[in-house]
C-alpha cells in the first residue's frame, strides 16, 4: 500500500465518527418518542460554555417534577450562540424525558433533531464515498 492510501483513512475516520455521532443522536430521539414521559419545565438558568475559538455557548437547565416525584434539574445538550425569549430564565417549556433515566431529555423547540440528521448525512456521504474510492482503486490496480 502505497504512502496516499494513508491520506484516506483521514476522511474515513471523519465519516465514521460523524455518522457514529449522528446514529447516535437519531436513536436517542426516537427513544425519547417510544417511552419519554412530557412535563412542563421552567428555565432556571443557561450554563455558558466557551470552545476552543472563543465563542459562546448558552445551554439551557431546565427544571421538572418528574411523575415519581422526583425534582429534576439538567442542562441541554445542544448550546445556541443566542438565546431567544421562549427559552429565557424563567420561561416554561415542555420537556420530553426518559422515566428511567431523567438525565435523557428533550426540550421542545430547542433540542432539534436537524444537527443529527445532518451529522448522519455527512458521515455517511464520507464514508460511502471514500471506502468507493478505495474499492475502485483496489479493483484497478
Amino acid at each position: 500500500m502505497e504512502r496516499e492510501w494513508l491520506f484516506s483513512l483521514i476522511p474515513l475516520t471523519i465519516g465514521t465518527i460523524f455518522l457514529s455521532f449522528g446514529v447516535y443522536g437519531l436513536r436517542r430521539a426516537s427513544a425519547l418518542r417510544r417511552i419519554g414521559v412530557t412535563a412542563e419545565a421552567r428555565i432556571v438558568r443557561h450554563d455558558a460554555r466557551r470552545d476552543d475559538e472563543g465563542a459562546t455557548f448558552y445551554h439551557p437547565v431546565a427544571a421538572w417534577t418528574a411523575r415519581d416525584g422526583r425534582t429534576c434539574e439538567y442542562s441541554s445538550r445542544f448550546g445556541r450562540g443566542v438565546v431567544g425569549n421562549n427559552f429565557g430564565v424563567g420561561a416554561y417549556v415542555i420537556v420530553q424525558y426518559d422515566p428511567e433515566a431523567p438525565h435523557r431529555f428533550a426540550i421542545e423547540g430547542w433540542d432539534m433533531r436537524t444537527v443529527d440528521l445532518l451529522f448522519t448525512v455527512l458521515g455517511s456521504m464520507f464514508t460511502v464515498g471514500t471506502v468507493t474510492v478505495l474499492l475502485v482503486r483496489l479493483l484497478t490496480l
